[in-house]
């Protein structure tokens, strides 16, 4: 799904646009056991608890496309009967209604689960009457021809708030505040199916990670059947690594720079796109040869980056690339220049020592104070 695909679906958690047809919750404690369960029907449901909710299940769809959502193909083998998208179909199928099914993911979600901690199981059932489009993209709302019916997951921590002191206006006193158990936002949460094109996609799934670098990995593989991607962090330093292996010893300054400049280059062209830029290996293979790799260096490169990345995964260049620092380290020295002027910076040989040459066409400052 690309950013546009999910604010479509984020805007339906409102008051007004609100989809939503059954709401069914489980408490769980530190020692996986459930204490708790809900089940009722979403407007049927307090306003101000139905707000609070909906916070909930904006930051769900929350966050960098690539880094905190990510959409995951279903393998062949998870859409056979027994697969972890058949447990998903007919809990969205069954419309939240099947007791035994929701105890079934509820046990698969609490075994896979890595937290330590009391958490809130949130699971919704919602129906969207996707409105069509006339031919100046505008949306007809009288014309829909397709209801994107999907279920969405919210793993909420839950956590005792801090001791401290409170004013009772009944007794006009300040005392001690009674500590109760607080829902925080989302820390993990998926949508069943994906909303791609504008219609449902039951061959992928869109996941959220609060946090990028913990993915959840067990949790990923047997409640929603899929192979755990590859980190942001992951993908930037599996490209460092194959642009390094690749290069070897003729790993030169003037190539990296290239190599920075090329990625930018690509990223400002498809800045206006929603989708956000993947390369895939012929891509990587071309930005490259483009920057002056010589091709007798480019012999591995095709099973280097098959092992490392895989035959038909991508990265992302927004987590492989950085439009804001272009950054130069030493073992005592670290320098940020501003990416669009990475050609002041050059490297030479002076006295026979090989230096970092810097132009300088302005002024200059030394801790704030402007020198001569």
């Amino acid at each position: 799904m690309n950013k546009k695909e999910v604010l479509e679906i984020r805007k339906q958690f409102t008051p007004e646009n609100c989809t939503i047809t059954r709401i069914c919750g489980c408490y769980v404690d530190h020692e996986k056991e459930k204490k708790m369960e809900m089940k009722k029907a979403f407007l049927s449901m307090p306003e101000e608890e139905a707000f609070k909710y909906f916070d909930i299940f904006k930051h769900t769809l929350s966050g960098t496309i690539g880094k905190n959502l990510m959409t995951m193909e279903f393998p062949l083998d998870q859409e056979l009967e027994g697969g972890a998208q058949e447990l998903l179909l007919r809990l969205r199928d069954t419309k939240l209604t099947d007791d035994l099914l929701l105890e079934e993911f509820y046990d698969k979600v609490i075994e896979n689960y890595e937290f330590a901690e009391n958490y809130y199981i949130i699971l919704i059932h919602a129906a969207y009457d996707v409105p069509g489009k006339s031919s100046d993209n505008m949306e007809m709302f009288d014309a829909s021809d397709t209801v994107y019916e999907h279920i969405m997951c919210s793993i909420c921590p839950v956590k005792l708030t801090k001791a401290g002191l409170t004013y009772n206006a009944e007794k006009n006193n300040i005392e001690d505040r009674i500590r109760d158990w607080f829902v925080e936002m989302p820390a993990t949460g998926f949508l069943f199916p994906a909303f791609q094109d504008r219609a449902s996609d039951v061959h992928h799934v869109l996941y959220y990670s609060k946090k990028p670098e913990d993915l959840q990995p067990d949790f990923i593989a047997n409640v929603l059947g899929n192979i755990t991607p590859l980190t942001a962090k992951d993908q930037k330093t599996t490209f460092q690594s194959l642009v390094s292996d690749t290069l070897g010893e003729d790993c030169d300054y003037d190539t990296v720079r290239n190599i920075h400049d090329n990625l930018n280059e690509l990223m400002e062209e498809a800045k206006e796109s929603p989708d956000p830029l993947e390369l895939s290996r012929p891509d990587v293979k071309h930005l490259l040869e483009r920057s002056g790799v010589p091709e007798g260096k480019m012999e591995h490169f095709d099973k280097n980056f098959e092992e490392a990345v895989g035959e038909k995964n991508t990265l992302l260049a927004s987590n492989i690339a950085s439009v804001k620092t272009f950054q130069i380290e030493t073992p005592d020295i670290v320098v940020k220049v501003n990416p669009e002027r990475s050609d002041l910076v050059e490297t030479r040989e002076i006295d026979g020592r090989r230096c970092l040459v810097i132009a300088i066409d302005d002024h200059l400052e030394v801790n704030g104070i402007e020198v001569r």
